[in-house]
């Protein structure tokens, strides 16, 4: 009779499995507990920008553009309108004060003037013929003053010659009261006549005095009639350039219209625009720079000009002693307006990472430089060329600057070797 043989349980095949399955646990262990569960992002160093942290000289500033305009400008208006008929001058010409620029013509004003002037000249006219009336009045006052004063002494000679007739008792006393009434009322008349030429010349002084008035107020008026006349010659109001000029024969001008302008030779000034967001920054004096073969100018801020229009305000910058002997009227020069002097600073490169980040993050290299690794930063301040680490970073540490466009939200950029 066969007798059953019991197979034993640990058999060669179990044995050598045992290790592999302690293996296999201790694999899956391990990718569960110490595998790098970060998301990750491949790609070749050389497709990306790398700067690195640096400490050195910060200052903020933004770029601006200027143009070169004179640093004095006297705009010449039409005083009077009418038609040019003639241009004495081109744009660019060098001018002094008084020169003529163009001549308008003007046949309602000058129409106008010959009628005021007409009837001023009259009324000046009355005016001489009433003086020379009140002349005559004053002779022909002294005249009767003078006869009666003659009849006068006539009357005292003969009451004289009657008084001692009548001492003598030669003359009846009616014919004495005669001659001596005739000789009282004779010095009456004297009397009053005098008072008369008084009155007469106090009158005629007044009276020349406002004729006089009268008459200078009409020959003002005449100055300023011929002055309007005058105006239809426009002329240079300073020495100095010409420019903006572009008239011609036989064209309109209103009163009041701008015609050019003369640019006095005393220097230049630049005016820039700016954009709005920096307005409350802007003052008066604020340093402006400009850098042109290898010299540094200095300009400050003059005017500044409240006005937005299309998201920018204006101002005017002088420099603070010298200006480029190169530059000219309505040339653009690229300048640099200053937030703050020059400081020691923790920088890095600008570059296309911070429209992703915000600045709140960056990418830093791993001392291996084998990848990168996000990190929360600070920035505090930015001009074109750098931003100004605040937190997060150390100088010589390395960071990627250029855009995370493509990187999603990975945790770590690993180098292809």
């Amino acid at each position: 009779m066969d007798r059953k043989i019991e197979k034993p349980f640990w058999t060669l095949q179990k044995i050598l499995l045992f290790p592999v399955l302690g293996a296999f646990l201790i694999f899956v262990v391990y990718l569960l507990v110490f595998r790098d569960k970060s998301s990750k992002y491949i790609i070749s160093r050389d497709q990306l920008t790398i700067a690195t942290v640096t400490k050195d000289k910060f200052q903020e500033f933004i770029p601006i553009d200027g143009m070169v305009l004179p640093k004095t400008t006297i705009y010449i208006d039409a005083i009077m309108g009418g038609n040019v008929q003639e241009v004495y001058v081109e744009d660019g010409a060098m001018l002094k004060k008084g020169d003529k620029i163009l001549k308008l013509i003007n046949t309602n004003l000058e129409l106008s003037y010959m009628e005021q002037e007409t009837r001023i000249f009259e009324a000046i006219n009355n005016l001489q013929n009433t003086k020379i009336s009140l002349e005559q009045n004053k002779y022909t006052r002294q005249r009767e003053t003078v006869n009666v004063q003659k009849d006068i002494e006539k009357l005292e000679a003969m009451f004289e010659r009657q008084c001692q007739l009548y001492a003598d008792n030669l003359i009846s006393d009616e014919a004495f009261e005669q001659v001596e009434r005739d000789y009282r009322f004779g010095r009456k008349q004297l009397e009053i006549a005098l008072q008369l030429q008084a009155l007469d010349s106090i009158s005629t002084i007044s009276r020349h005095k406002q004729i006089d008035q009268s008459m200078d107020r009409m020959f003002d008026n005449l100055g300023l009639l011929k002055l309007s006349l005058g105006n239809l010659y426009v002329k240079a109001p300073a020495d100095g350039q010409l420019s903006s000029f572009n008239i011609e024969v036989g064209q309109t001008a209103n009163a009041g219209e701008h015609l050019g302008q003369i640019d006095i030779p005393d220097g230049f000034k630049l005016r820039a625009s700016i954009d709005e967001r920096y307005i409350s920054r802007v003052t008066i004096g604020q340093e402006v720079s400009y850098s042109t073969g290898g010299e540094n100018y200095l300009l400050n801020v003059q005017k500044i000009y409240s006005d937005v229009t299309a998201g920018t305000f204006q101002v005017d910058l002088l420099f603070a002693d010298k200006f480029p002997s190169h530059i000219k009227r309505g040339q653009t020069l690229q300048l640099r307006l200053k937030f703050s002097s020059e400081t020691d600073a923790l920088i890095i490169g600008r570059g296309g990472f911070f429209q992703q980040t915000g600045g709140n993050w960056i990418y830093v290299l791993d001392p291996s430089e084998q990848f990168a690794t996000k990190r929360s930063i600070r920035i505090n301040r930015q001009n074109t060329l750098h931003y100004e680490i605040s937190e997060g970073l150390e100088a010589g540490e390395k960071v990627i600057i250029s855009s995370y466009d493509n990187f999603g939200d990975k945790d770590k950029i690993v180098f292809k070797k």
